[in-house]
């Protein structure tokens, strides 16, 4: 019987906090782990417990997925979520949700209850409603600091906001039956254009399980992921390279960096073993196991 763990993030890069958002910050990444936590101490699936912490993350205005996250150039949210199970490794994955509650569920229920892996706009719309999913208002995700985020950012002439911060949310954990499962959600980029869609809901580049190496969910410049399908490539640097868990994260982390991105990765193990990485100034972050181990950290510690 493996020692079950869990490793939650919320979002890397300047991470320029008041001590207000801070603590906001640090208290939803306490309850997502508290979530996912019940779920693995009762001897639930890893799938169970990722679902559950990222839901809790999708509710919580601190964090860019679900409510409180960031507005495209239309000022509309748009929001894109995955999801895996390292058993078998079946997936499912969103894009472009308006009025889907959690995200992350509606890509559980593309997994479980669909023969496709990767739905997007009207049509993953429609699939979640068809399978029962909490639908709010559009306007249930918005907060004032987001609006005031997008007209910093239009009123700059910068295009979109690639470099301040990253605020994907994310979870990876490992059960006491050695399963492992990762989940990762967002809303983006803020004043992002034509449809974008960054690394999170793609399998293989912001989230990818196996049970054959690791779980992994990152956040980070969206693009420069999915060029280095990051999270498929720390799977294959263990499974093929012999690699341990955090020299893996590492060294995809610097191939990004080398390709000129940004960012940050959790990970787990079916042995156990957590690691996690970024190469920004900060990541929310946060880890539990059974032996009673808890940590909650934002900058480098």
């Amino acid at each position: 019987m493996t020692n079950w763990s869990l490793v939650i993030h919320g979002g890397c890069g300047a991470l320029q906090l008041t001590l207000e958002e801070e603590e906001a910050g640090r208290a939803g990444l306490g309850a997502a782990l508290d979530a996912g936590t019940r779920v693995l101490a009762a001897g639930g699936a890893a799938i169970e417990a990722v679902e559950a912490a990222v839901r809790m993350l999708e509710d919580d205005p601190a964090f860019n997925a679900g409510r409180g996250s960031v507005l495209n150039a239309d000022g509309k949210i748009e929001l894109d979520a995955a999801i895996m199970d390292g058993r078998e490794r079946c997936a499912g994955a969103v894009a472009a949700l308006t009025t889907i509650r959690h995200p992350v569920s509606a890509a559980r229920a593309v997994m479980d209850e669909s023969p496709h892996v990767f739905l997007a706009q009207d049509g993953a719309e429609e699939f979640a409603r068809l399978h029962d999913l909490e639908t709010v208002d559009p306007s249930w995700f918005e907060i004032p600091a987001r609006r005031e985020a997008l007209e910093k950012v239009q009123a700059s002439g910068a295009g979109f906001d690639l470099d301040v911060k990253y605020g994907t949310v994310g979870a990876v954990a490992v059960d006491s039956d050695g399963h492992v499962a990762a989940a990762t959600s967002t809303g983006g980029l803020t004043a992002k254009k034509w449809g974008r869609i960054g690394d999170s809901p793609l399998i293989g580049c912001g989230t990818y399980a196996d049970d054959r190496s690791c779980a992994v969910s990152c956040t980070g410049a969206g693009e420069l992921f999915i060029r280095a399908a990051a999270a498929h490539e720390v799977g294959a640097r263990m499974r093929l390279g012999g690699e341990s868990l955090q020299q893996a994260v590492d060294a995809v982390l610097a191939d990004v960096m080398a390709l000129g991105g940004k960012g940050g990765l959790i990970a787990v193990a079916p042995d156990g073993g957590m690691a996690w990485g970024y190469t920004t100034r900060g990541m929310y972050r946060a880890r539990a196991t059974a032996d009673g181990h808890r940590s909650i950290a934002v900058h480098d510690a």
